[in-house]
């Protein structure tokens, strides 16, 4: 009887961890990266899923984009972080340091310097034992953290409060052991943007006072400070261990207080934030369960699950009486409602909403609306926010979103009221960039492309405009809605104005008609492409592909220049940069040819066979790029992560399927990289991909079936996902040829899908 219940024991545990999926996740993926060469740009971000605020330790100065690379021997602070991309920096930051010994508030002489081998780097909790002896921790929760801070016994004890860059002003209330205020930092933020906090500790202050982080004076005992980078610092006695509460609010200072008493107010230990955010991952990781595979796998699997679910950030708060409301990052005023940021969409239309959609319809659906409601506010539709309006990068790619959301039901908005503010993004040109508005946009319709040297970027930005002008089409289509049928119908082929059959590639063209540059060398890169050259940027007809088919000279011509693609030399010209970029280093590391998945515009590429009847070298090909360019290591990614982008990616393919063409409701099959992957709903249904024999050399699917019956399609809808089913897949060391290879099967198109 013992033996058989300490027996039952030890099955319920292993049951239970087997259901701790969170433990697979390594937050430090992708973090051996520098400006000259990207194994993901990432930092070790604690975080429930899609928060207001993370957390994230500090190896970078102040203002340093790369705010933690792994090669780095020190931390010099614990910082509250929203940062999607090094290249746009962050905004409502500051840090805590702990301090031993003398007090040292320069960022650069409190640095202390630290192992990997001592730190634990999960979604969350982060642990680093620091090599003066203090110990760090972190947990999350959606709008606050917890930190617990344990100092040796025998020196001074500081925490010290930096404001970061900009403006920032602090109270230190030593009866109530806590420290308000707020922080007005970041690129992109409204004039009266101020991110308010309330940091409350659980033992006893010793000493206090201000400091300011330009010359690093010091105010010892003085309670408040407002301006350039002020800060603070509390002392504690020897050998304590301090909990830190943090709570920020962008709305009011008591919102501060009320989000600390709805979220970790009743957290009497780190531990018990932690386990809550641990819970958080674990409900949302069960959801996409894989069985089957190696560990490495699986730890890959769920490390990029979590970054596919960081961005967009959350913007709004929850007032008293349980509702939303948030401070705009758009007209610095103060809504009711939802409101989503941090993402630039050139990134993640292509994987991360259409995961997204599969995932959380609900939170999708509000996410629709909050860009319309950002249009009304701003007068352009976002492009890429960090928090505010940018013009980042190319494309009118909002559209992308709502129309994908639209097709596929995920509804939340008035298609009638998108079209209008996709009307009005499509004939001007906002003041914040190329991606806000459209540039050239008379020409556009005139000509039926961007002209080139009017316009930088123009060949990309005529292929991606196309695509956009589509999604409109589509949409306009599903409602009836000819008058926008009647403007888009054309636009969406203008790609073809821009492919010289001479050289077998899109080029620039002037505004008189010839091509750019007369000497023309499709390795070349930068202008008129963006971050890619003209061999990448021709396949860039997601909503068309039979028609560049027909464009290229027919399948033949079509199958033997993607052969080309990614077999040809992993050679580069500099072209317009002028210089080495680090895609390109990427591209050369990867030896796929000309396919750069380190960079967004051709991740479509390897699916491309299954739209000319060869499905079974999209198999091949989407394996190989699994397998050798992703791990779960700091070198586990081939390019910038991109706000979810290159990890959605990843889990859409591992799953066996890619959504090429967002806007339509169809999913393009790939290779699957799981014996079995059980994806559950949001409502509950069950969608499992059962892919029998599946092994490390069986990369094609012999055959399949839909709920039982033989399914030949290249591609599954969305509608047979999210109600329920069992894709089964019969997995092979040799390619099925005769299979995927008839018209009905292959995805759509619109040239001959009308």
């Amino acid at each position: 009887m013992r033996v058989f219940i300490i027996s039952t024991l030890m099955l319920i545990g292993l049951a239970a961890q087997a259901q701790d999926l969170v433990n697979y996740v390594n937050t430090l993926q992708g973090t051996e990266s520098d400006p000259g060469f990207s194994y993901g740009n990432t930092y070790p971000t604690v975080a429930v899923p899609f928060p207001v605020h993370s957390f994230s330790a500090q190896t970078g100065k102040n203002g340093d984009g790369w705010k933690y690379q792994y090669s780095k021997t020190t931390i010099r602070g614990f910082q509250q972080v929203h940062q999607c991309s090094p290249w746009v920096n962050d905004y409502a930051t500051f840090s805590l340091m702990p301090v031993l010994g003398e007090l040292k508030v320069n960022e650069d002489e409190r640095a202390t310097g630290f192992t990997h081998d001592k730190e634990i780097a999960k979604p969350h909790y982060y642990k680093v034992d620091l090599d003066n002896g203090v110990r760090a921790e972190i947990s999350p929760s959606e709008r606050s953290g917890h930190m617990r801070f344990t100092f040796p016994k025998g020196q001074e004890a500081y925490l010290v409060f930096d404001g970061y860059t900009k403006q920032s002003s602090v109270q230190i209330h030593s009866k109530e052991r806590k420290i308000t205020g707020w922080v007005h930092n970041g690129l992109l933020i409204p004039v009266n943007f101020k991110c308010y906090f309330e940091i409350v500790f659980d033992k006893p202050f010793k000493a206090y006072g201000t400091w300011e982080n330009r010359e690093n004076t010091i105010q010892k005992g003085q309670t408040s400070a407002e301006g350039d980078g002020k800060g603070a610092y509390i002392e504690f006695k020897p050998g304590t261990t301090v909990q830190v509460k943090i709570a920020s609010s962008y709305i009011s200072p008591e919102q501060a207080v009320l989000t600390m008493r709805q979220e970790v107010g009743n957290d009497k230990s780190l531990d018990v934030t932690k386990k809550k955010a641990a819970d958080k991952w674990n409900k949302l990781m069960s959801r996409v369960k894989v069985e089957g595979g190696s560990e490495e796998d699986k730890a890959t699997f769920y490390s990029c699950l979590f970054r596919a679910n960081l961005f967009s950030h959350r913007f709004f708060e929850i007032n008293e009486q349980g509702k939303p409301y948030y401070f705009s990052p758009y007209d610095g005023k103060i809504h009711d409602g939802y409101m989503y940021t941090d993402n630039g969409f050139w990134d993640t239309f292509r994987a991360q909403f259409p995961l997204s959609n599969l995932l959380h319809p609900t939170m999708q659906a509000r996410y629709m609306q909050s860009l319309l409601d950002a249009q009304q506010q701003s007068g352009f539709l976002p492009t890429w926010s960090c928090p505010g309006m940018s013009g980042i990068m190319i494309g009118n790619h909002a559209i992308s979103l709502l129309a994908d959301a639209h097709i596929k039901g995920v509804g939340g908005f008035d298609p009638e009221e998108a079209l209008k503010a996709y009307f009005h993004e499509v004939t001007n040109k906002g003041p914040w960039g190329g991606s806000n508005g459209r540039e050239a946009h008379k020409e556009w319709f005139e000509l039926g492309y961007i002209p080139y040297p009017e316009v930088g970027e123009s060949a990309a930005k005529t292929l991606e405009y196309s695509y956009d002008d589509w999604c409109a089409y589509n949409m306009a289509k599903s409602i009836g809605n000819e008058y926008y049928m009647q403007i888009f119908s054309r636009q969406m082929y203008n790609y073809k104005n821009i492919y010289d059959n001479e050289v077998g590639f899109m080029r620039g063209r002037k505004i008189t008609g010839e091509w750019v540059p007369e000497e023309f060398n499709p390795i070349a890169w930068g202008n008129p492409f963006t971050e890619a050259n003209a061999w990448q940027y021709s396949w860039s007809v997601f909503h068309d592909v039979d028609g560049l088919v027909d464009l290229m000279g027919g399948r033949d011509k079509f199958i033997h220049k993607l052969d080309t693609f990614f077999t040809m030399e992993s050679v580069y010209d500099v072209g317009h940069y002028g210089q080495v970029i680090h895609e390109m280093r990427e591209m050369e590391a990867a030896n796929m040819g000309q396919y750069a998945h380190g960079n967004q515009p051709v991740q479509h590429v390897p699916y491309l066979y299954s739209f000319v009847g060869q499905p079974w070298k999209t198999q091949s090909r989407v394996r190989k790029i699994m397998s050798q360019l992703y791990s779960g290591t700091e070198k586990g990614y081939p390019g910038d992560e991109d706000q979810g982008g290159m990890s959605s990616w990843y889990i859409l393919s591992a799953m066996g399927f890619y959504s090429v063409c967002p806007g339509t409701d169809q999913y393009v099959l790939g290779s699957p990289m799981f014996e079995k992957i059980t994806l559950t709903l949001e409502d509950g249904k069950k969608f499992v991909i059962d892919a029998s024999n599946n092994r490390k050399e069986n990369v094609y699917i012999n055959s399949a079936s839909l709920n039982g019956k033989t399914y030949t399609k290249n591609y599954i809808t969305y509608e047979d996902i999210v109600k329920g089913g069992t894709l089964h897949l019969n997995m092979s060391a040799q390619p099925n040829k005769n299979r995927g290879i008839n018209d009905e099967d292959q995805p759509y198109s619109v040239s001959t899908n009308k």
